[in-house]
């Protein structure tokens, strides 16, 4: 049997794990649809790149994480003039005009490992993480859930470390302001 029958018999296998995965990292199901069809394209055009070395899936899924990072690019150059806008409101809204605190955060009383065991703690986080600009949301979870490298995301979304690591820094302030208001500020 050849990689193109496989790829064929094994689209309904392959198809609803690749859409999730595309839908977590996009946000967008009507995108994610499309970036699993591009990838299913991708895999018929390369299928002699594909050396059996892997699984299937994971072939396919490197293939969809590739379609996933020119997605951001494209998403990057689109949201260079709206972050400047939203970054000032934010760090206003946080700092006063010394730079400090206009609201210490709450201490959390729990371990990040202990807090994500927690059902309704997943719900509101992931809540919080929807609600990030596309830019930041991206870098984030290419970073926490895809664990790439630095210079890999840099490479990828072409952009420079430091960018990175402001991105980062406000992507992490606006998840902790989101989880203090809606679960740490409220009685659990």
């Amino acid at each position: 049997m050849s990689l193109s029958d496989d790829l064929t018999e094994s689209i309904d296998e392959h198809a609803d794990y690749l859409f999730r995965y595309a839908v977590m990292r996009v946000r967008d199901p009507d995108v994610a649809r499309d970036l699993v069809q591009e990838t299913f394209l991708a895999a018929l055009e390369k299928k002699a790149s594909f050396s059996g070395k892997s699984s299937l899936r994971t072939w396919l899924t490197g293939i969809l994480n590739h379609k996933v990072i020119d997605y951001f690019r494209g998403q990057k150059r689109e949201s260079v003039g709206r972050e400047e806008n939203t970054t000032e409101k934010i760090l206003d809204e946080v700092f006063d005009e010394q730079g400090g605190w206009r609201k210490a955060p709450s201490p959390w009383t729990k371990s990040p490992e202990e807090l994500i065991e927690t059902t309704e703690f997943r719900r509101v986080f992931l809540e919080c993480l929807e609600r990030l600009p596309d830019n930041l949301f991206s870098v984030y979870t290419l970073r926490e859930a895809d664990g790439l490298e630095t210079e890999e995301i840099c490479k990828e979304l072409q952009i420079t470390p430091t960018n990175l690591w402001v991105m980062l820094h406000r992507a992490r302030g606006q998840l902790r302001r989101c989880l203090e208001r809606n679960w740490f500020e409220k009685d659990r």
